[in-house]
């Protein structure tokens, strides 16, 4: 999500304008992207002093309470002028008594919805780590493919921006080294999701030098074409000119040399 993009929905966020569509999108977003998390903390405090320093509507119960004030002071004064009433001690005491139970009504309610919508956060965050956590493990289930091909797909149901180094390192793992031909192919795909990211463009490209099954080759030599990545052009004149390579993984790597040269 491009920063201008952000910033504009995290401040909707807090103002609470967002429709219930947008408003998981950037709660999603925060729980996953600790980026965007800290920018939304900074935008939310900068709110917040602006709020605190705007001025404040009395209810009309409040307005009722200094009318009468008011009016029992202008018949104690004698005799009565605008000086009297506007300069006496005592309406300003009674205004600022006012002005603070106002404040104080106002900043305990502004306090009160931001802690319910941190927490709410915060528990959105609690069960990415856990999803994290869990999707970990189940790559690591060698008696059971499903559960590896599951534990990849939380990956891209996770909808992170950016992966962090222990999930990648999995998913690299499981591209080059799982013993399920799909469950490297589903590794492979949740890996180009993030195909801009360097490491993760770094370890596509390496791959490529190390996939055996034809069929992972032809699959990695489609991604880093659609990439446009040149950094493979020695690997597919190695495939072409290996005589142990399959003619359709050949033709493959001979159709990227043509489109990326």
């Amino acid at each position: 999500m491009e920063k201008e993009k952000l910033e504009s929905l995290i401040i909707d966020y807090i103002d609470g304008k967002l429709n219930e569509q947008d408003k998981a999108v950037i709660e999603c977003e925060l729980a996953a992207n600790e980026d965007a998390y800290r920018l939304y903390k900074q935008t939310r405090e900068v709110i917040q002093a602006i709020d605190k320093s705007a001025q404040l509507e009395p209810s009309m119960k409040l307005k009722s309470g200094f009318d009468k004030l008011l009016k029992a002071e202008m018949e104690q004064q004698k005799p009565v002028t605008a000086k009297t009433i506007f300069f006496s001690p005592m309406i300003f005491r009674a205004a600022a008594a006012i002005a603070l139970v106002l404040s104080g009504v106002a900043l305990g309610f502004w306090i009160n919805k931001n802690q319910q919508r941190e927490s709410e956060l915060v528990k959105m965050k609690e069960q990415m780590d856990q999803m994290r956590s869990l999707m970990l493990t189940q790559l690591e289930n060698k008696e059971s493919a499903s559960q590896r091909m599951i534990a990849v797909s939380q990956v891209v149901e996770m909808e992170m921006k950016k992966p962090d180094d222990e999930i990648v390192e999995a998913l690299v793992k499981a591209m080059n080294e799982d013993s399920n031909t799909n469950v490297r192919l589903a590794a492979m795909d949740a890996l180009s999701k993030f195909h801009q990211e360097p490491r993760v463009r770094k370890e596509l490209i390496k791959s490529l030098g190390k996939q055996k099954d034809p069929v992972v080759q032809i699959a990695l030599i489609q991604l880093l074409v659609k990439m446009k990545e040149k950094g493979v052009l020695h690997d597919l004149k190695k495939i072409v000119d290996d005589n142990g390579s399959m003619k359709a993984v050949k033709d493959e790597a001979y159709s990227g040399l043509m489109k990326l040269s």
